[in-house]
């Protein structure tokens, strides 16, 4: 089986590392007739395709700051950061591979056998956020009358800014996508007219805890998706350095588990693979592996330069809140 693992030990760049693994993957796939390999080929390409031809990202990155300025002039007493990325080759590759067995698993728990290539095609053609951008905002202390009070300004200010994001860009050449998920609850704080187009995982809180909201956005200029997430700076600790990110990886690891004991080996190949590169991925030792613009000393301690396993940064702007006496109504 072919699987990332075995080029990440050559000093090689990340888009050799890329090349190398579409050409042996599609190889592969072609004498095994693989059409899932075939697909999983493309999905890399998409991503060869942004490392290496990301001129519509200084067009897209320039129109999303007009958000930003638009924030600066709107709350100039809030402090925020826009953040944006490329996802990282692991992630994006674990992401591919964790779709595929989530999907089969659930697909046999309803219904006793396996989707067939062509539904499983289908279900793969859902990645939107391979690029993506972050709006953290905070309000400072000074601002408020009662610390306690901080919450519940910072998540009003964050539903405002939600409200107005989707008409702004839109106007600027991007398209809202309807977020597709009908049975979640939504925030009276979101207006009607914007509520479709939001993911509201500050409403309906994951189960370890996460807290944000998303949105899709089409660019007819670069055709493609990107991703806007919108957090408090409590939520985006929460989600990076708190509990939500080690006990999501935790209960990734015990539902992969559970997934594996429940699909008998060797009854569906897409599955096996899929697992066998996702787990694969998760038992990597950063500090072992020899890429090009990149380093571990453990795999908390890493130094990324090139979105191995970071991801690849398009930008940073970083507002500072303003009059500082000011008192907020």
């Amino acid at each position: 089986m072919i699987k990332l693992n075995d080029y990440l030990y050559s000093g090689d760049t990340v888009l050799k590392i890329l090349y190398k693994y579409i050409e042996d993957l599609r190889e592969s796939a072609i004498q095994t007739h693989n059409q899932i390999d075939l697909v999983h080929c493309n999905f890399l390409i998409q991503i060869t395709s942004m490392l290496e031809h990301n001129d519509f990202l200084t067009s897209q990155s320039q129109r999303i700051r007009d958000f930003y300025k638009y924030m600066a002039n709107e709350y100039p007493y809030l402090a925020f950061t826009f953040k944006g990325r490329i996802k990282s080759l692991i992630r994006a590759e674990e992401k591919f591979n964790g779709y595929i067995v989530e999907y089969i698993y659930n697909y046999y728990k309803e219904h006793g056998t396996y989707p067939t290539v062509a539904e499983l095609k289908n279900k793969l053609n859902c990645f939107r956020d391979l690029i993506a951008y972050r709006i953290v905002i905070s309000m400072p202390r000074c601002h408020l009358k009662n610390e306690e009070d901080r919450e519940a300004e910072e998540i009003k200010y964050l539903y405002k800014i939600a409200n107005h994001l989707p008409e702004f860009l839109e106007e600027r050449g991007f398209s809202a996508e309807i977020s597709g998920i009908t049975e979640e609850k939504k925030s009276s704080s979101l207006k009607k007219a914007v509520q479709p187009y939001y993911r509201d995982y500050i409403t309906n809180a994951s189960p370890y805890g996460y807290r944000s909201l998303h949105i899709t956005f089409y660019d007819s200029s670069a055709r493609s998706y990107f991703e806007v997430q919108l957090r408090t700076k409590d939520m985006d600790d929460y989600a990076e350095i708190g509990p939500a990110n080690h006990l999501g990886y935790e209960k990734r690891q015990e539902n992969e588990r559970a997934r594996r004991d429940a699909i008998p080996v060797g009854e569906c190949i897409y599955f096996d693979q899929a697992y066998e590169r996702g787990m694969l991925l998760q038992q990597l030792e950063l500090k072992d592996l020899d890429v090009n613009m990149f380093s571990a000393m453990d795999n908390s301690l890493i130094n990324d330069g090139c979105g191995l396993y970071r991801g690849r940064l398009i930008l940073p702007y970083e507002h500072l809140s303003r009059f500082q006496n000011d008192l907020i109504d």
